[in-house]
């Protein structure tokens, strides 16, 4: 391997000679070995989208020469469109606030640049990372402003996945209105549900979270962009500060929103401690859920057995025909991921001090984490478990004929102490509360089937109509 050699404030190394990347971008990458994962691409893609505008925005303050700005546009659409991102070495845990990502992404821009200028890698005198592709900017606007238009990219991905999730749990629910089964209170028998109503309620909650998401989503098109190192803009000219945002949506297709105060958005990061929340929460739903589906198909002979999981793949290495709900433990298991992924970007958050923080790479790499986890696991739940769900209505049929929970529907028709002794009897003997009801002659099969009506115990304001017509 070839080298050449390139000096910084630290000192001369050599850099390869057919990289992209620089001398900073090389200590970055030695200072920080990790987690063994490099930056997100949609990071490095938000990244060359603002190095993108501010070369414009600079050329229209009649601060960057046009032939430099053909070159870094250049170099910037072609990292826009995927390539050169091997080049981006850094990893996505760091010291510095994102220094050495930003001198990552001026580095191998500027040298693209100089190649499509005729130069060659290294000669910054043509384009220079700091003076040409950084030029009105700082890591403290960059890195902020990137992190939050990543963000919105992947929170659509996330998004668009649970309005699909939505759909086939509301489907679900209209297949299944007319399953009665038991619902279950402390794991105890409860009362009748229909089956179809459980599916709704797991809609009505994905909704929510789509609501939440949603109303997050607003907070993180306020950027810093602009506020160079500490919000005061130094070093950015006037009218450079007035084109920024503008030119940024142009090239992003985003509608972002220059911050009011950018010295509070350059120093506080509480958005994304509300994204993380919001993500939290829509983890532990879909967890919740998830419970509910093991809970519900567990079997197929000894469990409640009520519903059936499409079989994806063996359960056992041992134990043959054994198949294991798989895809609801993973869901489980991206929430419980997710919920520490919080923990670490609130705890990161809080560590700001003055007019940075510091901690942003660590939150960015869990933010970045967690919608993506919880992006790709929603599919793999749509896909892969709910669409394909069935219903065991003769198992769901006999549960509830055969609980003790149904005499809450008869209680107000016979009495709290009455319907007390008769649930006791009933889990004595194992006889059916309907039955032992008869046996007594407490009420007749004509006002116990009006009773246990289907739709009079598992609809709202039906219930009890008998005892009042009597």
């Amino acid at each position: 391997m070839t080298y050449r050699i390139e000096s910084d404030s630290i000192g001369s190394r050599e850099v390869p000679k057919e990289a992209y990347y620089g001398v900073q971008s090389l200590r970055g990458n030695e200072n920080f070995k990790i987690t063994g994962h490099k930056m997100h691409p949609d990071f490095i893609t938000s990244l060359a989208e603002i190095k993108y505008a501010a070369a414009v925005t600079n050329n229209e303050c009649n601060l960057l020469d046009k032939k430099i700005l053909n070159g870094i546009t250049k170099a910037c659409d072609e990292i826009i469109a995927g390539k050169l991102h091997d080049e981006f070495i850094v990893d996505s845990i760091q010291g510095g606030a994102g220094t050495s990502a930003n001198m990552n992404a001026n580095e191998v821009i500027a040298n693209r640049a100089i190649e499509i200028l005729g130069g060659e890698k290294g000669d910054y005198s043509i384009v220079h990372p700091n003076d040409h592709v950084n030029m009105g900017q700082s890591t403290n606007d960059v890195i902020p402003t990137a992190g939050k238009m990543t963000t919105l990219k992947l929170l659509k991905k996330l998004s668009m996945q649970l309005e699909n999730l939505n759909s086939a749990l509301e489907k679900k629910s209209i297949e299944f209105n007319d399953v009665i089964k038991m619902g279950r209170t402390q794991m105890q028998d409860a009362v009748p549900i229909r089956l179809g109503q459980e599916f709704k309620a797991y809609s009505s909650a994905v909704k929510r979270d789509i609501a939440r998401l949603s109303k997050v989503t607003d907070n993180l098109k306020v950027i810093n962009i602009g506020g160079t190192a500490i919000g005061t803009g130094i070093n950015a000219d006037k009218e450079y500060l007035n084109k920024i945002v503008p030119n940024l949506n142009s090239i992003s297709k985003m509608d972002l929103v220059h911050a009011e105060d950018l010295i509070d958005s350059t120093q506080n990061l509480d958005n994304f401690v509300a994204v993380s929340g919001a993500i939290k929460t829509c983890a532990v739903n879909l967890s919740k859920m998830a419970n509910d589906l093991r809970l519900m198909s567990s079997g197929p002979r000894t469990g409640f057995g009520e519903i059936n999981l499409p079989p994806k793949q063996n359960g056992s290495s041992i134990m043959p025909g054994k198949v294991n709900p798989v895809i609801p433990e993973v869901i489980n298991q991206i929430a419980f991921n997710i919920i520490g992924n919080d923990v670490t970007i609130t705890m990161a958050s809080e560590a700001g001090q003055l007019e940075l923080n510091a901690f942003e790479p660590v939150i960015f790499y869990n933010l970045f984490q967690s919608i993506d986890t919880l992006t790709n696991g929603v599919d793999t739940l749509v896909r892969n478990c709910i669409e394909g769900i069935t219903a065991n209505e003769k198992r769901c049929k006999d549960l509830v004929d055969n609980s003790v929970g149904v005499i809450t529907a008869i209680c107000p028709h016979i009495g709290y102490k009455k319907a007390a002794a008769i649930a006791k009897n009933a889990i004595k003997t194992g006889e059916s509360v309907r039955k032992l009801v008869m046996k007594e002659a407490i009420l007749n099969e004509k006002e116990l089937n009006v009773i246990l009506d289907p739709i009079s115990m598992t609809e709202p304001g039906i219930s009890g109509k008998y005892l009042l017509n009597k």
